[in-house]
């Protein structure tokens, strides 16, 4: 597996853990639901300056979202908690 195909499948399972829609995320990280989408299909490549953005609004290290979605979910239940549904921290 790839590492952008890796990067969606954790964007997916975070989201699924978070309990967050895709909108939920969009809103989060400041784009459009439709850019996410195409993000999340593999339409269009997430950018590094949207990676940061992505384990900014999951609360995790840039690494730990790269690691996979074992490791970033593990992250996201910490001690500080999951992410609620259409809340960024």
């Amino acid at each position: 597996m790839g590492t952008l195909e890796k990067l969606r499948v954790t964007v997916a399972a975070l989201r699924q853990a978070a309990g967050q829609s895709q909108a939920d995320l969009a809103a989060g990280v400041g784009l459009t639901q439709e850019k996410v989408s195409r993000r999340q299909s593999g339409v269009t490549a997430w950018t590094l300056d949207e990676v940061d953005l992505l384990a900014g609004h999951f609360r995790i290290p840039v690494l730990t979202l790269l690691a996979g979605p074992t490791v970033a979910c593990e992250a996201l239940e910490s001690p500080v908690g999951p992410v609620a549904a259409g809340q960024d921290r």
